[in-house]
């Protein structure tokens, strides 16, 4: 039989996967984070029909004869560039820009993933959409995350407290009136919070009293919110200027126990008085003809719940709670390889390690090579649509190419049955 329809035979298998190849890249344009594929070939081996000669006094040499016996599939590479991103706006999706993949535990077994797509569940896991569990490092109840610890689930509990924070500090600001008669009074109020995150108003109460040779003087009295001292009077002095020239005052711990109706204990400082440094814009001043004084801020919060979370370029879980503070959940673990075109794909969007990626080097994302991750994001397919159907015509080209080649080769050896007639 002729050389060439075997050789013809290989080619039509060979542009078979090639089009197969083609046609999977096609079917997954819209998957979640798959890369694209690519075909290699190389040729198979070569009958010689005549050996290399080498040059001799008399007659050069001789190059060798070979005939080619066709065509093979010598491998299908992963192309892992970068997917274009798209904005979803779920807290749960997640995107890599850069290298790595997602740690994933698939009914106990490791496997990586670009797909981050990812949901809770009942408990509260961060999930992928076929249930598996994504990996990195929980946070201790005060938000602290050791990423130097193995990884684990990954938890966002929705029903997660945060414990009540106690008031250490009220900020006051504004400007008390240098002309205001001697007692004038200005009150600036605000809630305070103690160990259990009981709301208390105190109300700070400030008199003008008589003026000193160069100075401006006020007095200031804390209240409850039954109208009793809590302490007080301490002096507020302003410069001709309107500049503070006093020390803020602390509320004591033993002043604070005095109030009267509430449960739960304060902090061993007190409560100091911030009325703001020199530099600072809502810093509490004493210019004439404007009363603007008020209560500016406090450190303490109630207790918490999370009402929603966000994600950092270096995959930090931040949550966000119902008291208005935030305090870190977990960090997602991302993974990069020496070879990641030789992992192996294991078919729902999944990776696995081979003998030819290397070992995974798990850490955070942003470091060590690995890319940063976005939240509310998503990385799409990186399949160009333009290249596939210009493959999808050299493949057709090439495999009716073969086909010529064989239906050549039958009439050839038609005509060599014919000469016997």
């Amino acid at each position: 039989m002729l050389r060439s329809m075997f050789a013809a035979v290989t080619g039509l298998r060979s542009h078979q996967a090639f089009m197969d190849v083609v046609g999977n890249n096609i079917a997954n344009v819209n998957t979640t984070g798959y890369k694209s594929s690519n075909v290699l070939f190389e040729d198979l081996l070569s009958q010689e029909l005549r050996g290399a000669g080498a040059p001799g006094p008399d007659q050069g040499g001789t190059n060798p004869a070979q005939i080619g016996l066709g065509v093979r599939l010598t491998g299908v590479t992963v192309n892992f560039a970068q997917g274009a991103t798209q904005l979803t706006g779920r807290s749960t999706d997640f995107a890599i820009q850069g290298d790595g993949f997602f740690v994933v535990d698939q009914g106990g077994t490791r496997a990586y993933t670009r797909n981050g797509s990812f949901s809770l569940d009942a408990n509260g896991n961060l999930v992928t959409a076929d249930g598996g569990f994504v990996q990195g490092w929980q946070a201790d109840q005060n938000g602290n995350v050791s990423t130097n610890a193995s990884v684990g689930q990954l938890k966002i509990p929705v029903g997660q407290v945060i414990k009540p924070v106690i008031t250490s500090t009220m900020k006051i600001g504004g400007n008390l009136p240098a002309d205001a008669a001697t007692g004038t009074t200005v009150n600036a109020g605000i809630d305070v919070y103690n160990s259990l995150g009981t709301a208390i108003p105190l109300r700070a109460e400030f008199t003008k009293v008589a003026n000193a040779a160069g100075s401006v003087n006020w007095q200031v009295r804390m209240y409850d919110s039954a109208n009793n001292i809590i302490s007080g009077p301490s002096a507020v002095t302003f410069d001709l200027q309107g500049a503070l020239t006093s020390a803020a005052p602390t509320i004591t711990q033993a002043q604070l126990n005095n109030i009267a109706g509430t449960s739960g204990t304060w902090g061993a400082g007190g409560i100091k008085l911030d009325f703001g440094a020199a530099t600072d814009p809502d810093r509490l001043t004493g210019a004439a003809q404007l009363n603007s004084a008020a209560a500016l801020s406090q450190d303490g919060s109630a207790v918490g719940s999370v009402v929603g979370f966000s994600v950092s370029q270096q995959g930090l879980i931040t949550g966000v709670f119902s008291n208005g503070r935030s305090q870190a959940l977990g960090e997602v673990a991302l993974a990069t390889f020496a070879n990641p075109v030789g992992l192996q794909k294991g078919g729902d969007s999944l990776y696995t390690e081979t003998v030819d990626s290397g070992k995974a080097q798990i850490g955070v994302a942003g470091q060590g090579g690995r890319g940063t991750m976005s939240g509310g994001t998503l990385e799409m397919s990186n399949v160009d649509l333009a290249a596939e159907f210009t493959n999808l015509i050299v493949a057709q080209r090439g495999f009716q190419a073969n086909s010529r080649v064989i239906t050549t080769s039958d009439e050839i050896l038609q005509d060599l049955v014919n000469l016997k007639r």
